[in-house]
């Protein structure tokens, strides 16, 4: 308000000037008047630079603030990138660490896995080893068991002046003699040394050649078959008595019967093996040996092969006689049988007879 009056009185002091008159005597009002515009102008001057410098300084602190804010939040965000980064860095640290652990321990269980499954492997293989060295051992001691009693008979009730008949059979008359029982291998010596017969006081006259060989081999005895005594008992006796229809097996036995590790079991006694491991040839119903259908009471096993040949009767006799034969042989080999030579001779003679029987077909009903 005081603005628009203090304009308007300048202008009416002007409009003289402009219109070439002016009042011959101001009054009062009119000198006081001017004074008060121009006080009021200076104060709004005042008033309004003030004001612009206010909001200069405003805004320039306003800006100000506004930079340092700014540099204040990169700063900020700069080190949360920082730790961002290292912080993604550990965490891929970590998932390397954690899939190293991973696989180790994967492997760690394969490994032990398959530690677990070769000792239970090599548990059952020791086990059924050691069942089968444990029934071999057992037909062992049976065996050296009926030789003990055998050889014992042999020395207390046999002495040259006063031979066992029972247990010479070239004393005893031939027409009163009889086939014995059949046996399996643990029972070669029994069968081998004792039969049944009648009394006859004198033996029959030996064949001199025959008696001339053997006296030369019981002078070194030994079981190669080169030597004229053996080399004989092979052609007429051994070789025709192991001849059956399926040569290689017939060859097989032959090695094993020389080796003494053949082995007859019978059938319906059969143990049961742990591991399922042997193979069986023939059946209860076909000879393995003769390829014929028999029925089969026994099998044999070669060694240590695991492989059961199922035999007939007929087999398992001439099998039997030519085990029996060797028997003896190795006990005079081995210096077990002390009796004169005379009395040697005819004991294989006999042994010599029941592979001839065997061979012909000439067997007991009970094998």
């Amino acid at each position: 308000m005081r603005r628009g009056q203090a304009s308007f009185e300048e202008d009416s002091q002007k409009q003289p000037a402009v219109g070439h008159w002016k009042p011959l005597m101001p009054s009062k009002g009119n000198e006081d008047e001017p004074e008060t515009g121009c006080q009021d102008a200076g104060g709004v001057d005042e008033t309004q630079s003030t004001e612009q410098l206010n909001v200069s300084r405003l805004r320039s602190s306003s800006v100000e603030i506004r930079e340092k804010g700014s540099e204040f939040l990169k700063e900020e965000l700069h080190r949360a990138q920082k730790e961002l980064k290292l912080k993604d860095k550990e965490c891929e640290r970590l998932s390397k660490v954690r899939e190293q652990l991973e696989q180790e321990l994967e492997e760690l269980t394969a490994s032990l896995f398959e530690e677990a499954h070769k000792m239970v492997r090599e548990a059952n293989t020791k086990q059924a080893a050691s069942e089968k060295q444990l029934r071999e051992a057992r037909g062992k001691i049976d065996m050296l068991q009926a030789e003990v009693t055998a050889l014992k008979t042999l020395v207390i009730t046999s002495t040259p002046s006063s031979p066992n008949r029972e247990l010479h059979p070239q004393l005893q008359s031939p027409s009163k003699t009889v086939f014995r029982k059949g046996h399996g291998r643990h029972k070669s010596t029994s069968s081998a040394m004792v039969s049944a017969a009648s009394h006859n006081a004198t033996p029959e006259p030996v064949d001199s050649i025959l008696f001339a060989e053997f006296q030369a081999w019981k002078e070194s005895p030994t079981l190669d078959k080169s030597c004229s005594f053996l080399d004989r008992i092979y052609r007429e006796d051994v070789g025709p008595c192991l001849d059956f229809a399926k040569q290689e097996l017939s060859e097989l036995v032959r090695v094993a019967v020389e080796q003494n590790t053949l082995t007859i079991e019978p059938v319906a006694s059969q143990v049961p093996m742990v591991k399922v491991s042997a193979e069986e040839y023939g059946g209860p119903r076909k000879c393995a040996l003769s390829g014929l259908p028999r029925t089969c009471k026994h099998r044999i096993m070669l060694g240590d092969s695991g492989s059961y040949y199922y035999i007939s009767p007929s087999c398992r006799a001439r099998i039997t006689a030519v085990c029996n034969f060797f028997t003896y042989i190795r006990y005079i080999q081995q210096g077990l049988v002390r009796q004169d030579v005379e009395l040697m001779y005819w004991e294989v003679m006999r042994l010599r007879r029941e592979m001839s029987l065997a061979k012909l077909g000439f067997y007991p009903s009970e094998m």
